[in-house]
């Protein structure tokens, strides 16, 4: 079986051609988590097959690193964008993309003839509790109040296709991650888990985050958690509509139109190799 490995600002799956490579649904679990293996498989925040759609151009059919079936990634959607283009798939420039039932509208950049940076249509923000979900009495979580590891946080709660927490704090850095991501992922407020961001304000402009993904662990970009942070920004008046999140492996532009209650997201989209397994990994 062919794969290809990509990322977008770090953030790295392994991507398959589901019209060309198969395997069946109820085996795709554990083939995820053997290829997403660091030490025994290809390595990779999770995987993602390609396929042909009846509703948009291609359907991108994302797995998290642990198995687990994921409804939206912003990196990952970047990079279905350039291996179809770059692999001669499509002509087209402007591209729609179905994941998980919703199809986002993606823009390439074209340098050289090859896909360099990818905008897309992300969307409405969702606000509404029970839609992110999150466990809440009222209808929107906005500053509230969370209980983690004897401590006390704030966060903001949005859906970008997929649940996140955004939590504000004063050191990005230095922050114990590891310990303190899986206590909110597997947290009683999320019923089908959650992503977490934890944030710093730069200025109106500039943020910088670091984040836990359910399935998966901390990884060194997320798109769509890069737009509910925007998101977040607006809500508790911290930034501008328009703002550059520095992630560790890079840097995504994400804009909340808002005219169009619409949030787009600009970011590059990389390979970084290709290679051949045996299916029964």
């Amino acid at each position: 079986m062919k794969f290809t490995k990509m990322h977008g600002c770090g953030n790295d799956y392994v991507y398959i051609d589901g019209a060309r490579e198969h395997i069946s649904q109820e085996d795709k679990p554990a083939f995820v988590r053997a290829l997403s293996d660091r030490h025994f498989g290809v390595g990779g925040d999770g995987v993602i097959f390609i396929n042909p759609s009846r509703e948009a151009d291609f359907e991108m059919e994302m797995y998290n690193a642990d198995g687990s079936r994921a409804e939206m990634c912003g990196n990952g959607i970047r990079c279905v964008a350039k291996y179809v283009y770059d692999k001669g798939l499509t002509k087209r420039r402007e591209l729609d993309i179905i994941s998980a039932g919703k199809v986002k509208h993606v823009v390439l950049d074209i340098e050289d003839g090859k896909v360099a940076e990818v905008r897309v249509n992300m969307g409405r923000p969702e606000l509404s509790a029970e839609k992110i979900p999150v466990r809440a009495s009222g209808g929107r979580v906005i500053n509230e109040e969370i209980a983690v590891l004897d401590q006390v946080y704030r966060m903001t709660c949005v859906s970008m296709g997929n649940p996140h927490a955004v939590v504000f704090v004063e050191d990005v850095q230095n922050l114990p991650l590891a310990s303190l991501g899986p206590y909110f992922e597997h947290h009683e407020r999320f019923p089908k888990r959650v992503n977490t961001e934890f944030v710093r304000v730069i200025d109106r402009g500039h943020v910088e985050m670091r984040v836990w993904e359910r399935g998966t662990g901390e990884t060194l970009a997320c798109g769509t958690g890069c737009c509910a942070t925007a998101a977040a920004c607006v809500l508790n008046g911290l930034t501008d509509r328009k703002i550059n999140v520095h992630v560790p492996g890079g840097d995504i532009a994400v804009e909340w139109d808002e005219k169009e209650d619409t949030i787009y997201m600009t970011g590059p989209a990389c390979f970084v190799f290709e290679g051949e397994i045996d299916g029964n990994v």
